[in-house]
């Protein structure tokens, strides 16, 4: 490891740290604000993964303390690499998308400008509106992305900023025009690329403590240019180091400090959406852990299941186990659980502190799904597969 001043499971551990895994942060809209971004999906086969992810940084989250933190205009939705939910002081920097997307770089659709002014319109005169809101001529439509053209031109007015989520109902936006959800002392200045390319770095390396252009820029349109000129600027002013890791060249802030948080004998189970493990080459390189969300994968071609959650057991990647709420009998399926090596001790048995950890996690994250038990479907180990054959009920 060229030029490092820490070791790579030094880093692991601040890459942890940073993401808020080891200590748990003040308030959720501290989680936010260390995080940069938390990513929302629809996937509701359990808790979805924008609850999950604040879940497993604050351990005694519930869905209605996100709600709240919209409501007061502490965090707002908007895109990162995907939909998101981000802090409201970094408002400003979502406008630099917003400009690029009203100068007429494409998000999905083709604007409407006719459909976009009338339903501007309706917002104006009627207040927050939903897409069901409007009505759609249109029968038996195809794919899900084929949406009714005012879900368009809402959407598309999201995306230039015009309107904002002023909240969601079953999940579904409720629309209301940018001038009255906005909190008024919100910064409004529009970045310059230099400035958005200064964020998008600091942003990373505070969240992640070390990271390449690669992955700073993840699924961002058209900036990998101004984004290594910006960093080779900020290294000549020593504001940035680097150090270079299997080939790759890797940032950090002079700052960064090793100071260990003891991990403890603790199971994370990590949401396929979760920030540790969104980018794959990145976890694969570091965890040596080569996952896939098999949501996308045909049934008859999953190896893990619909939905796997990751198992991190201390700073180890140790496995998979695909995750169901049944929720008319209360139960939390764990229909497949996939043991790595690395869960198992030198008789070749799972370790016991592993399954002390992993059953506290799968306890927690029972209860967070709103279920009173839990049960192993199945297993690829046979004696864990006989001891939690049973449905395990949670103590009082």
């Amino acid at each position: 490891m060229q030029n490092s001043p820490f070791s790579a499971q030094e880093w692991i551990h601040i890459l942890l740290r940073q993401q808020g895994l080891l200590q748990p942060p003040a308030s959720l809209e501290a989680a936010v604000q260390q995080l940069g971004y938390v990513q929302i999906d629809s996937i509701n086969v359990v808790q979805r993964a924008h609850h999950h992810v604040l879940h497993s940084r604050l351990p005694h989250y519930q869905p209605q303390m996100l709600d709240n933190a919209i409501a007061s205009g502490q965090i707002f939705e908007y895109w990162a690499h995907a939909a998101a939910y981000l802090p409201m002081t970094d408002y400003r920097f979502s406008l630099y998308r917003k400009h690029q997307l009203k100068q007429g770089e494409r998000h999905w659709h083709e604007p409407d400008q006719q459909m976009m002014a009338q339903v501007l319109a309706r917002l104006r005169e009627e207040g927050p509106l939903t897409a069901s809101d409007f009505n759609d001529e249109v029968k038996n439509r195809g794919s899900w992305w084929d949406w009714k053209p005012a879900k368009k031109a809402l959407e598309q007015l999201f995306m230039h900023g015009e309107v904002m989520a002023l909240r969601r109902d079953n999940f579904q936006k409720v629309y209301d025009l940018t001038e009255r959800v906005l909190p008024a002392k919100v910064d409004t200045r529009l970045p310059d690329e230099a400035e958005f390319c200064r964020y998008l770095i600091q942003r990373y390396l505070q969240a992640h403590g070390f990271g390449t252009a690669g992955q700073i820029g993840y699924l961002r349109k058209n900036i990998k240019a101004a984004l290594q000129t910006e960093l080779n600027h900020m290294q000549e002013q020593g504001e940035l180091a680097q150090f270079s890791y299997q080939g790759k060249t890797h940032y950090f802030l002079p700052e960064v400090d090793s100071a260990a948080i003891e991990t403890g004998n603790t199971v994370w189970l990590l949401n396929p959406f979760d920030n540790v493990l969104i980018q794959r080459e990145r976890l694969k390189q570091w965890f040596n852990f080569d996952y896939q969300i098999e949501v996308y994968v045909p049934a008859q071609k999953r190896r893990f299941g619909y939905y796997s959650l990751a198992i991190m057991w201390q700073t180890q990647m140790v496995g998979r186990v695909d995750v169901k709420a049944d929720r008319a009998s209360k139960t939390l399926l764990l229909q497949q659980l996939t043991l790595e090596e690395s869960a198992y001790d030198s008789h070749g048995l799972v370790s016991r502190s592993f399954i002390e950890a992993f059953v506290q996690a799968v306890a927690a994250y029972t209860r967070f799904n709103d279920c009173v038990r839990w049960k192993l479907v199945s297993c690829n180990d046979t004696l864990l597969k006989q001891r939690y054959r049973r449905l395990q009920y949670l103590q009082a």
